[in-house]
């Protein structure tokens, strides 16, 4: 619809006798604009999206500095969930098989705070831990998940 309604607008002008113009036509181009707004605010989710299914909760800074503050409230809305403590809505598509996986430290991390305790993450080192610490530790390099 929005390339037929510009090549309309198009058409208007190229109708027009020389050395006049047609008379203004608002409601066209006040549908032009709506539709190039909705492509674009599309367009704006799916990229937000891809991002946050790549990154997770906390974005790079130079992404989130060209994000309004609409966009940004993913994470206020995520600490506000699941009773004061939080919840991670990016991290799986699919619900996990089991809240525990093995993981293998790739580089030197330190302390890893679990409602355990504390773990040390030292390269090379193997650790039984709850799926939801780890999934943004994945992400970022510093554990792989160890399939048995």
């Amino acid at each position: 619809m929005f390339c037929e309604k510009v090549m309309e607008l198009i058409r208007e002008l190229q109708r027009s006798n020389e050395g006049q113009l047609p008379a203004f036509n608002e409601d066209g181009l006040r549908q032009v604009l709506q539709e190039m707004e909705s492509l674009y605010e599309q367009n704006q989710t799916d990229v937000i999206r891809a991002l946050r299914w790549e990154y997770g909760s906390v974005l790079p800074a130079n992404v989130r500095f060209h994000m309004c503050a609409e966009e940004k409230s993913l994470a206020s809305f995520m600490r506000s969930l699941g009773g004061g403590e939080g919840l991670d809505i990016t991290q799986d598509m699919k619900p996990p098989k089991s809240l525990y996986i093995q993981v293998r430290c790739l580089k030197d991390h330190g302390e890893l705070e679990i409602d355990d305790g504390t773990v040390i993450l030292k390269k090379n080192s193997q650790h039984f831990l709850p799926r939801w610490k780890c999934e943004q530790l994945i992400r970022q390099g510093v554990l792989e998940h160890v399939m048995s």
